[in-house]
């Protein structure tokens, strides 16, 4: 079935006997290449679509080259819930963003193509790694997640494990990623990877990083011998590799280069080449797999993010307090600091019962709240340390953590537990990245 062909390019292909899947070769003087016949979705009805092997799409005109039919390739045929005798399924579970997205160009919409028969046609590349089952859990913008969000992610999760997957790969928008994977890192223990993944650019640009940024995330999630929450993204700005990160130890560090996410003051666990379809794991502390399953995905969001700047007044505190608000994270400057002028109105919070936590919006390093006399003395009035922990990462761990219980002691116990490597507790010098000049 030629999806989305009409007219010269119908015609050209039908004359060929060709079907997506097949591996075409289109050339004149100045082209020569070959690769596998992709759906159209393209207005005019002289293109044909070509998945390249560098994992771009490509569109020819059939009035500017000549088509070949070099051979049969991994037929995409349709299939009643893509029951495929073949171990290592993985479960992929949309929840919005661009990663797998459908352009039609008659009406300009965007929707999502999260269908297993789609997404095998947008990366025919799957058949060769594992079978796949799909859902879209629900299709929001990323900046619309929220923590009741996370709680039916990791249900799903569950799911897909107890009917089951090996691994589950999530597709979600870059902008709170790393958000939802520190809140599946506390929710979950699993017997395999979860993987998120996103694009930075659409399905239907040139450049996008979609295709490659979730065949490889499938491919992580059949072979990785973790049973943690990573993101995996592009290593680079070319298309060589993507690198796995630790879900609490990764931010989004450019608002749009392919390359974007970070692990911060930690290296990342894995590297997926995958035009070699290979894992190469990059650690060894990992979190192994776990026997089977288990959900605890609790949060109380009545946590608020404190960033701290000059001339912040402390009255923001008594605010909170009078809003409802059971914690409060800070963004301290330097080594964990805010103005001392803030201290009577931590200790009065804390009093109250509410949990103050301190990280650095220098991102890199830790706070050390014990140089200075302003850091000691905020620590008098009750505010802890959170070592280097990222900022997001300790405001989704107190919102889970205020989740399981309402004793300030034992929250204050649960912060500070290295549960799932949200502390790193060696640095080196070559965790902090530096422009290269060449």
């Amino acid at each position: 079935m030629l999806e989305g062909y009409r007219g010269k390019a119908l015609e050209l292909l039908s004359s060929l006997g060709a079907d997506i899947g097949d591996v075409l070769q289109v050339y004149n003087d100045k082209v020569n290449v070959k690769g596998i016949l992709m759906p159209s979705y393209s207005r005019d009805d002289s293109v044909v679509v070509l998945k390249l092997d560098n994992g771009y799409n490509a569109g020819f005109s059939v009035n500017k080259v000549k088509v070949t039919l070099l051979g049969r390739g991994n037929k995409v045929v349709e299939r009643k819930g893509h029951e495929v005798s073949r171990p290592g399924k993985v479960k992929i579970i949309s929840t919005g963003g661009t990663i797998v997205s459908k352009v039609e160009y008659e009406t300009g919409a965007v929707r999502p193509a999260l269908s297993t028969e789609e997404i095998i046609r947008f990366v025919p590349e799957i058949e060769e790694i594992t079978s796949i089952s799909a859902e879209v859990l629900f299709s929001i913008l990323s900046e619309n997640m929220k923590p009741e969000f996370w709680v039916k992610i990791a249900e799903a999760v569950k799911r897909a494990f107890d009917e089951g997957s090996e691994g589950v790969v999530v597709a979600h928008g870059t902008d709170t990623m790393s958000y939802t994977a520190a809140a599946l890192a506390f929710s979950l223990r699993l017997p395999g990877p979860v993987v998120l993944v996103g694009s930075q650019r659409s399905s239907d640009r040139p450049s996008s990083d979609s295709g490659i940024n979730l065949v490889s995330s499938i491919l992580l999630a059949k072979e990785a011998p973790f049973g943690e929450v990573v993101v995996n993204m592009h290593g680079e700005s070319s298309d060589t590799y993507t690198l796995a990160h630790r879900g609490v130890k990764v931010r989004k560090m450019h608002t749009s280069r392919r390359d974007a996410f970070q692990s911060i003051n930690d290296h990342p666990l894995a590297k997926v080449l995958w035009k070699e379809k290979t894992v190469k794991v990059l650690r060894d502390d990992y979190i192994k797999k776990s026997d089977g399953v288990e959900v605890n995905a609790k949060f109380d969001s009545r946590v608020f993010l404190l960033k701290f700047y000059p001339g912040l007044k402390p009255d923001i505190v008594e605010i909170l307090l009078s809003a409802g608000y059971r914690g409060i994270i800070i963004e301290g400057t330097g080594l964990g600091h805010t103005s001392s002028d803030f201290q009577e109105a931590f200790r009065k919070a804390v009093k109250d019962g509410i949990f103050v936590g301190m990280t650095s919006q220098c991102l890199f390093g830790r706070v050390n709240m014990n140089v200075y006399q302003t850091g000691r003395m905020l620590q008098q009035s009750g505010v802890v340390p959170l070592e280097d922990m990222l900022p997001e990462v300790a405001l989704v761990k107190l919102m889970w953590a205020l989740g399981q219980t309402s004793d300030l002691n034992e929250v204050k116990r649960i912060m500070l537990t290295n549960m799932v490597g949200e502390y790193n507790p060696r640095h080196s010098l070559d965790h902090f990245p530096r422009w290269k000049h060449e």
